[in-house]
């Protein structure tokens, strides 16, 4: 599998190809080059509003437009979108329950270089906690595109969730179909256990599949792009039939998926369970691939917590 575009380029980039034939969405920038759509402007500029640095006012401009009768898009790095406007975001857009889609990209441990500061690894424990805000995060570019098509026409406020670098494409773009609250089976190897995972780390969980599999551990694997509204139903099935649950998210594992799930499980089916992702801490400057090994997030980490938890049924 070749490496592709960013899912925020994906992303981005897809919805300037839709806005030629759409016109029923505006586009809100912050002057950062979050996603392509500082080039939105260009194209249709009646249609995109510039803020410059000011993320606060941005998202109160964006609720005042939907408030108008405009579906929205804003864009921005996930930590000033989650941080910085948290407020504006919960009261002025999830309060009144407005039509504004809130893009965070530059998310987890993947942004690398960029450092601690601008690796928002809180973002979802933010936008999950909520009320009316649906919170997705696509896989690769082809799910990314896929939900750029989706979140044009959904109603209400949602937070996307996009990383950086390019990553391997997963799924096949004739044959994908997005769908708003529910959990796809990429593989299903076996009963041994499940490992539910969120955006780009899928990859990562499915090489530790195939290694499992040859060390006679047989896994399923179950992409969750909608954190919230979370698949209930997905996560009671794979408890009961597999007995043992693994989160994998490049995000905190406080507040996240893996907190999420958890929820799920303590109140419908208690089983072993184990969460890969960042362990309370901050993220740091460095080579992402790196940075995955010194957190507990690589391939083989995530291949030695699985023999674990498998370890642990009863």
């Amino acid at each position: 599998m070749a490496k592709t575009l960013a899912t925020r380029m994906a992303f981005g980039h897809e919805l300037i190809e839709i806005a030629k034939t759409n016109e029923n969405f505006v586009v809100c920038n912050a002057d950062t080059k979050a996603c392509g759509l500082e080039k939105f402007g260009k194209d249709f500029p009646e249609r995109e509003f510039s803020f410059g640095i000011a993320e606060q006012n941005m998202v109160g401009g964006a609720a005042g437009l939907a408030a108008c009768g405009n579906k929205v898009f804003l864009a921005t790095f996930a930590v000033f979108a989650s941080m910085r406007a948290c407020e504006q975001v919960r009261t002025f857009v999830c309060y009144p329950n407005l039509n504004v889609t809130v893009i965070g990209t530059h998310t987890g441990l993947q942004v690398g270089g960029d450092g601690a500061t601008h690796a928002a690894i809180e973002d979802v424990a933010i936008m999950r906690s909520f009320p009316n805000m649906t919170v997705v995060q696509p896989a690769d570019a082809v799910a990314a595109k896929a939900l750029a098509h989706a979140a044009v026409d959904f109603k209400g406020p949602l937070y996307v969730r996009l990383h950086r670098n390019p990553v391997a494409d997963i799924y096949d773009p004739a044959t994908y179909r997005f769908e708003w609250g529910k959990a796809n089976t990429v593989v299903d190897y076996g009963n041994d256990m499940t490992m539910i995972v969120s955006g780009i780390l899928l990859k990562k969980a499915l090489d530790a599949a195939e290694i499992l599999k040859e060390q006679g551990i047989l896994v399923r694997v179950l992409d969750m792009a909608t954190i919230k509204p979370l698949d209930h139903e997905a996560v009671i099935k794979a408890a009961r039939e597999t007995g043992a649950i693994m989160t994998i998210e490049d995000h905190t594992i406080l507040g996240g998926l893996g907190s999420a799930v958890a929820e799920v499980l303590v109140e419908n089916e208690p089983v072993p369970m184990q969460r890969i992702g960042v362990q309370d801490k901050f993220g740091e400057s460095g080579d992402p691939e790196l940075l995955y090994r010194d957190h507990g997030m690589d391939v083989d980490s995530i291949v030695a917590k699985a023999k674990e938890l498998t370890a642990r049924k009863k």
